[in-house]
């Protein structure tokens, strides 16, 4: 679709956006939201006629793009037979959804509990976890990012968990392996990963092992700076949740439904979870859904014992369907293969091929359409470009880097002193070249922040 300019249009949309809509993580006062006039593929327009090529993927969600016509067509089916009904009965969307999914997830994770996203995923995930087990404690990653509802948030280990930690959520903080910036002294991938399961055990040992409930890892950690575990790191966590009876809890809300090259990244490292959450890729985000994978065993738990939680709009029919047709999207398409091709051969030698031209590129780390660039003023120190948690005038190299990568038709995802790189699973190699054209220019001007 070729964007045809509205600006008067634009001007309505953006004056009732300011008048009315309250916006997440925001000052609302300090923010600018662009008006967006449409959508399609890997593209999305405003009301001016710009389009941009997103290399968010929305929030990390769109994993077959804007208006794919087979999901909207199932939508709009699903619509007209059923719009809605109450989770408690069996319906055929959900019923389908949920075998699809169960199809897909690793080992025994075999009965689906819906939810509308993955932070309330999260949050059922941790209260199944503590109701199987009697324990009270949860452990969780610096470095990390669960969702913002109460539990969810307090699992969260970056600074967006600050303004509503209660220190009394049960919850247990620890480092996980990351060599770059490794809290281990490591100088190799097997020191990292050895040294943080160490960290991890002693950590158990001095909270007390019967008092833990669940370990909760995103298995690649996604808005922290998509740092992939090394060999044998999640493996390792597996064995330490079988010693002392806990229950092990991958978050793969970011990381599932393609987004590493493989339906869920745990399948990368050939790992099982007891419970897993999910979101995001299951429908490309067209109708919010999210969920939990249920192992055989904690399902058990709740065989003759009312499992006491649920949602009104638990496996919400339009959801999935939007489910459903992704899925199958995903399968007719080979957009898992797609993802996992480019990655190899397209994204990760071209990201190499930007940082041997960029001195403010630090590193490049990623897999599959799941990349990240940490950005530094100094690849000797490996001073970050900008400073933990940076803003205003601090945060002004990222902003210049941002503001470029705009200028040049690319929407990127910046977070602190990164930027990930998040198409669609499906992109073209064309579009990628586009978006890393735009990319090699924005960071021209990150370049100009070094020493």
């Amino acid at each position: 679709m070729t964007p045809q300019p509205h600006p008067q249009a634009g001007a309505v949309v953006k004056a009732d956006d300011r008048a009315h809509v309250f916006h997440s993580w925001s000052a609302q006062d300090l923010i600018d939201p662009p008006a967006v006039a449409g959508a399609e593929g890997s593209y999305f327009w405003d009301y001016d006629g710009r389009r941009y090529l997103d290399f968010t993927s929305g929030l990390v969600f769109t994993n077959i793009g804007y208006q794919h016509p087979k999901v909207v067509a199932a939508i709009q089916e699903q619509a007209g037979r059923m719009t809605t009904f109450a989770p408690a009965f069996a319906v055929e969307a959900r019923s389908q959804a949920a075998r699809l999914i169960a199809e897909r997830t690793p080992g025994d994770l075999d009965k689906i509990f819906f939810t509308n996203g993955g932070a309330d995923a999260v949050e059922h995930a941790v209260r199944m976890a503590r109701l199987h087990t009697g324990r009270a404690k949860v452990l969780s990653a610096y470095r990390s990012y669960h969702g913002g509802t109460q539990q969810a948030i307090n699992l969260t280990g970056d600074p967006r968990r600050w303004a509503s930690d209660s220190a009394a959520a049960g919850v247990v903080h620890f480092w996980a392996p990351f060599l770059y910036r490794s809290r281990f002294y490591a100088e190799t991938e097997e020191q990292e990963a050895a040294r943080a399961l160490e960290h991890l055990e002693t950590t158990i040992a001095f909270e007390g092992p019967a008092t833990v409930a669940a370990i909760v890892l995103e298995s690649i950690p996604g808005t922290a700076g998509i740092m992939v575990p090394p060999a044998g790191y999640l493996a390792g966590v597996r064995e330490i949740c079988d010693k002392y009876g806990i229950v092990f809890v991958l978050d793969e809300v970011m990381a599932g439904f393609g987004r590493t090259g493989e339906w869920f990244a745990a399948d990368l490292f050939g790992v099982v979870p007891d419970l897993m959450t999910f979101a995001k890729g299951v429908n490309s985000g067209y109708v919010p859904l999210g969920g939990v994978a249920i192992s055989q065993e904690i399902a058990a738990t709740f065989g003759r014992r009312p499992y006491p939680g649920g949602l009104t709009y638990s496996g919400h029919p339009l959801a999935c369907a939007a489910a459903v047709a992704t899925i199958n999207v995903m399968e007719e398409e080979g957009v898992v293969e797609n993802a996992r091709r480019l990655g190899a051969d397209v994204v990760g030698p071209a990201l190499a091929a930007l940082a041997e031209r960029h001195p403010s590129v630090g590193e490049v780390r990623g897999t599959g359409m799941f990349w990240a660039l940490d950005l530094v003023r100094n690849r000797e120190t490996r001073e970050p470009l900008v400073p933990y948690n940076a803003a205003g005038e601090a945060n002004a190299p990222m902003a210049a880097f941002g503001a470029a990568a705009k200028q040049h038709g690319l929407w990127p995802f910046v977070n602190m002193n990164r930027t990930h790189v998040v198409p669609p699973c499906n992109v073209s190699e064309a579009e990628l070249k586009e978006g890393f054209a735009a990319l090699d220019a924005a960071l021209s001007v990150a370049d100009e922040y070094t020493v």
